[in-house]
């Protein structure tokens, strides 16, 4: 068994001995910050007496604190620096990106949190032609290997996702046009939303009544993204088919596109527009409000004054953080509760067998519900949401991936486990039912001087990137796209897209 380091990601090998390894390589911090053009201050590891030198010359220079450092926090620093604001941005972590990490395996550029983007998500794709990053398409699958009632079975990718489209598309055949007419509004037939948004995953294909042999290929999506199909509600699954086109096409393939230069690329183009005041290792511990200021504390006892807060941290990390006064109810519940998905891993396999093109899926219940190779060359990446699948031990990665491809050979691996990573608790945001009609709109709403902001919290693509922009432009009082505006950016950009078959991909995860 190989131990986390710092950062919870978890290299083992056939030659590492067990509690040792070696890590992947990261983007040293110092370059990390040249490249985005942010000013560095004194980390919480220095001096007591150059902390407390660095909270005084801190102390009132700012019009906004923003705390986190993901794609929403880095979007609405350059959003209020548009507007003339003075910002400091806190991260806890010694990175930028939160639950996007671009890394390296293996020599080769991995993305252990974040990866795709989609012309059908209108915010992130206008990002990245904004800064001008080049966009790459996978390059699809070769085989198919699905459950059956009897294990596991290879077939051709046109044939496997055809039967999926069969099966798929009544799934979303009950009346989700007219319940979410506006996809980018969940709550714009608020009277017709509740009538279904009591119902999980589980529910729906306990309706449909499918034969077990043709359920069986469904729960992988299901328990994938929902965390498992009981958790999951089925109007969050049905929103993504509405924002996909309400079609299977653009729903399975909209895991097709990457930016070449990784998911960093995006958020240094971000992060050096906005020349925030970029403060790293400073997990915050508590935000006090009184009167006309916020006060933000972190763990190590540095205070900062603003009188404007916007927490751009997971739902789940909210309950980790003490607010005076407390949070509203709403908030209390949804982070207790969780919006985003427990329990899941993400894996990067170094197999010398196979080594073609392929995804697997998995029933509801296996440790790996997906894993696949897009490109020939690079590693296998899978996913687990499996509550009692431990990625430190090598025995049963293993095991795992020998159960759905018994002739693989497994080299070495790396994974991260976001359930257990204390700034985020779970990954990308699936809500449970009732959370959409009950929690949502109260959510996003500020508590005094507070701001919220997230991926977790977005209209639109709400646990993707896409969200995650679209919320960080929102809270920060810039202008969401309008109906007409997403009509027509996500036209044009399909046009701009590296022309690929979507009959031969396979959405992996959000996140």
């Amino acid at each position: 068994m190989s131990t986390p380091n710092e950062h919870g990601a978890i290299p083992a090998n056939e030659n590492t001995a067990s509690g040792s390894g070696r890590t992947a390589s990261r983007l040293p911090r110092r370059t990390l910050l040249k490249a985005a053009g942010a000013t560095t201050l004194v980390t919480a590891t220095g001096t007591a007496a150059a902390r407390a030198a660095a909270a005084a010359e801190l102390k009132n220079d700012f019009d906004v604190i923003v705390v986190g450092a993901g794609l929403a926090g880095v979007t609405a620093a350059r959003e209020l620096k548009a507007q003339g604001k003075r910002v400091l941005l806190l991260e806890a972590r010694n990175r930028i990106g939160g639950r996007t990490w671009t890394d390296t395996y293996q020599g080769q550029q991995i993305e252990r949190g974040g990866a795709w983007v989609d012309p059908l998500q209108p915010y992130v794709w206008r990002e990245l032609n904004r800064y001008k990053l080049p966009i790459i398409a996978d390059a699809g699958v070769e085989r198919s290997i699905l459950p059956t009632l009897d294990g596991f079975k290879e077939y051709d990718p046109t044939e496997a996702y055809a039967r999926q489209k069969e099966l798929f598309t009544p799934f979303f055949e009950d009346g989700n046009r007219e319940y979410f007419e506006r996809p980018y509004e969940p709550l714009y037939r608020e009277d017709l939303v509740r009538r279904h948004d009591g119902f999980s995953l589980r529910d729906r294909l306990d309706q449909l009544r499918y034969a077990p042999e043709d359920e069986i290929r469904l729960t992988s999506t299901t328990s994938l993204y929902g965390g498992s199909s009981k958790r999951g509600a089925l109007t969050h699954l049905t929103q993504w088919w509405a924002l996909s086109g309400w079609n299977f096409d653009g729903f399975h393939g909209v895991n097709t596109y990457r930016p070449k230069d990784g998911t960093i690329s995006l958020l240094k183009a971000i992060l050096a527009e906005a020349a925030p005041t970029l403060r790293l290792n400073s997990p915050v511990a508590s935000v006090e409000q009184d009167g006309s200021r916020v006060r933000v504390v972190t763990r190590a006892g540095q205070q900062f004054v603003a009188p404007e807060v916007i927490m751009a941290v997971p739902v789940n990390v909210w309950k980790t953080i003490r607010f005076t006064p407390e949070l509203p109810q709403a908030h209390r519940t949804a982070s207790t509760a969780g919006i985003g998905v427990p329990h899941e891993k993400k894996l990067w396999l170094d197999l010398k067998r196979p080594a073609d093109r392929f995804v697997a899926e998995a029933p509801e219940g296996h440790p790996i519900c997906i894993m696949g190779r897009f490109d020939v060359g690079q590693p296998v990446v899978a996913f687990s949401v499996k509550d009692t699948f431990d990625v430190r031990d090598r025995r049963q990665v293993e095991a795992a991936v020998k159960d759905i491809l018994p002739d693989a050979q497994l080299l070495s691996y790396t994974a991260h486990d976001w359930h257990a990573d204390e700034f985020a608790l779970g990954v990308g945001a699936f809500r449970q039912p009732f959370q959409l009609t009950r929690l949502h709109r109260d959510i996003q709403k500020p508590h005094g001087r507070v701001k919220f902001a997230g991926g977790d919290i977005a209209d639109g693509w709400s646990g993707y990137m896409d969200g995650a922009v679209e919320s960080g432009i929102r809270v920060a009082g810039g202008k969401p796209l309008t109906a007409a505006e997403i009509g027509r950016l996500t036209s044009a950009a399909a046009l701009r897209a590296p022309q690929v078959d979507r009959r031969l991909y396979r959405s992996m995860s959000a996140f």
